[in-house]
């Protein structure tokens, strides 16, 4: 009896880990589909100088206006390569128009104003997931298409005068905020309560005289956009932030900014996305997927799906890739394979995070051959208390899928805290080593957490 037994135990073993095996093979198939059908923006063969529109590469002389009408004119001919030679320009927002190319040559300083009427007028945006009408993002874009920023330029946000409106920010740079001096707190505030009043967008009305800070570079219902080759320093907060977006290509890209919330690419309600090849070194996550915020995120009701990152790696910040906290709208179908993270400043490496007041379902997140050289946290968090707010939609995870990844130093290797009213199912580890950890698994109210050939300082779970 016991030899039967055995036998049916083995047998049903082997078909669960064959079933398991599929699920896998089937997303990584899916992910490869998914790039197939990404393509690089196409755009008419024609160039233009921005120096032809008057623009001066002294550092001094205010080119808003040269870009803009280089912009317009480009799109109006029908689109083409706007070039900007070396040379350190100054610029307020640049709003970018279909089939445009703007195109950075080695030794080009994109340096933005510190003049916030440049950024006005207010514009249809995202602050932490939430609409408003506010300061237009330094390079913005609005239900346009065909749309890139390319070459081996600096874009330089010189973000420090905006940083001190975070308020009390416990981060490694001084933002220089002071006790009495303005800060974010009580417009966030207002705009949490208009969101949750379902006021309108066109009223929710921030900018000059408010203390909300634009994000750096914002395509908002647009598609096929490609950011290849740049280096972005110095934000005033997230760093590239499509929302409402689709068939976007994120290559070769450097992300070098520490200042508060400075996120390195936040990818909302967006999909089809390829990061591939990008450094990230922020003042927060590296990569952040969001979906919408509360009763905006479920009020649009578009969730960020098929995302691939790959060959990437991510230095200083608070996740490595993370998916929240703002996800009301819903994740699925993330692809993380062949990065490294390694800083002591960085907190942890792969990340999900929500709570019951923001809730969203997060499913299908498949990453694989992650070498993980430090962390100071988790090497893998998912934690539904986020920020301690608490509400009645409370988040569903599900189908996550971690295989060879290899980490050499962390606190915990795996910390999940959950709801017992959220739902966290079907967790896999396959083939996974955890090294120098300073604690054990920490883990609460999961559902089928799977761990096959997995080792912790040398112990096999």
């Amino acid at each position: 009896m016991n030899y039967l037994v055995l036998l049916f135990f083995l047998s049903f073993l082997s078909c669960f880990n064959e079933s398991v095996r599929d699920k896998i093979d089937k997303g990584w198939s899916k992910a490869e589909d998914i790039v197939n059908n990404l393509k690089d923006p196409v755009f008419p063969d024609k160039e233009y100088i921005i120096s032809d529109f008057g623009a001066i590469n002294d550092g001094k002389t205010d080119c808003t206006d040269a870009f803009r009408n280089a912009v317009q004119k480009c799109h109006d001919k029908g689109g083409g390569k706007l070039i900007v030679p070396a040379g350190t320009y100054l610029t307020g927002a640049i709003h970018m128009m279909s089939n445009v190319h703007i195109h950075f040559e080695d030794g080009a300083i994109l340096l933005f104003t510190t003049d916030k009427g440049k950024y006005l007028p207010n514009v249809y945006t995202r602050f932490e997931g939430m609409e408003c009408m506010n300061y237009s993002p330094f390079i913005y874009a609005y239900e346009q298409e065909n749309i890139a920023l390319t070459g081996k330029g600096i874009l330089d946000g010189q973000g420090e005068v905006w940083w001190s409106w975070k308020g009390n920010w416990s981060g490694s740079i001084n933002t220089g905020w002071k006790h009495g001096t303005p800060s974010q707190r009580s417009d966030n505030e207002a705009l949490r309560e208009m969101v949750a009043n379902n006021t309108p967008v066109e009223e929710r009305v921030f900018g000059e005289g408010h203390f909300l800070r634009p994000n750096f570079v914002q395509f908002y219902k647009c598609k096929n956009i490609l950011i290849d080759g740049l280096i972005l320093k110095n934000s005033p907060m997230w760093n590239i932030h499509p929302v409402l977006s689709e068939n976007i290509i994120l290559r070769n890209v450097e992300v070098r900014t520490l200042g508060p919330n400075n996120d390195g690419c936040n990818p909302e309600s967006s999909k089809n996305i390829l990061i591939e090849n990008c450094l990230f070194d922020t003042g927060d996550d590296c990569i952040a997927i969001k979906s919408g915020r509360n009763e905006d995120g479920r009020r649009i009701n578009v969730p960020s799906e098929n995302i691939i990152v790959r060959n990437c790696t991510m230095y200083e910040g608070h996740g490595g890739v993370v998916i929240g906290s703002e996800i009301s709208g819903n994740v699925r179908n993330v692809f993380v394979e062949n990065c490294m993270m390694n800083s002591k400043n960085l907190e942890r490496a792969i990340r999900i995070k929500s709570n019951s007041l923001r809730g969203g379902v997060v499913e299908d997140l498949y990453v694989r051959n992650l070498k993980v050289v430090q962390v100071s946290e988790a090497t893998f968090k998912i934690n539904l208390f986020y920020s301690s707010e608490r509400g009645e939609f409370y988040p569903v995870i599900r189908n996550i899928f971690l295989e060879e990844v290899h980490s050499y130093k962390s606190k915990y290797p795996v910390w999940i805290k959950a709801d017992q009213e959220a739902s966290v199912d079907n967790i896999y580890l396959i083939n996974c080593t955890f090294e120098e950890a300073e604690k054990e698994n920490y883990i609460k109210n999961v559902s089928n957490l799977v761990m096959e050939n997995v080792s912790i300082n040398g112990v096999t779970q």
